[in-house]
């Protein structure tokens, strides 16, 4: 039944279209659609749908519009469901980023960009501050700047991924305690003998 199709095509690219916040947000619309504008379920249905689409990964709105299409017509229909949700979305964003390339050389998008760079400079630079703060009060003067250094020449002249150089100041991180803690008791040691 073709008309099907095209009621759950239309549902899904409403959701899809209206929906704005995220995933979660996006539910009501679904249910609204599914259980009582088509009645294609019901609501102890869609619980156990938003149940199931809530444990997996992924975005739920999406797993959600699957399911019902899958239910409703099996694969065709979950394909259907998924491209009628996510198209309006994605059409969206390259109109939108084509309006943001084509504006990019315009001198008052140049003017506006240069005007925040600034900004975010300073809020960047504020963040490091914090950062830096927080890490001599956790490690000490001397060690957080010999942290920096050390976490400076891995990124900038090692070229080490900084997921990499992250882990092993986390790894660090877990033994600071027990080494400044042995260091302190090897000098009370020594002061005493």
């Amino acid at each position: 039944m073709a008309s099907q199709y095209i009621q759950l095509m239309w549902s899904m690219a409403k959701t899809g279209t209206i929906g704005f916040g995220g995933g979660p947000s996006v539910v009501p619309l679904i249910r609204h659609e599914t259980v009582q504008q088509y009645g294609w379920m019901s609501d102890e249905e869609f619980g156990e749908i938003f149940v199931l689409a809530n444990t997996l990964p992924g975005p739920i709105a999406t797993k959600m519009a699957g399911y019902i299409g899958y239910q409703l017509k099996g694969v065709p229909g979950a394909i259907a469901a998924i491209i009628a949700h996510i198209l309006p979305s994605s059409l969206a964003m390259i109109v939108c980023m084509s309006m943001v390339n084509f504006f990019s050389n315009s001198p008052i998008v140049q003017g506006m960009i240069s005007a925040v760079v600034p900004v975010v400079a300073v809020m960047l630079g504020m963040m490091a501050y914090e950062f830096a703060e927080k890490a001599v009060k956790g490690l000490g003067i001397a060690v957080g700047v010999v942290c920096f250094i050390i976490a400076l020449a891995l990124l900038q002249w090692v070229d080490l991924h900084p997921a990499i150089v992250i882990v092993l100041f986390i790894g660090y991180g877990t033994v600071h305690f027990r080494l400044r803690a042995r260091l302190a008791a090897d000098k009370r040691k020594g002061g005493r003998s």
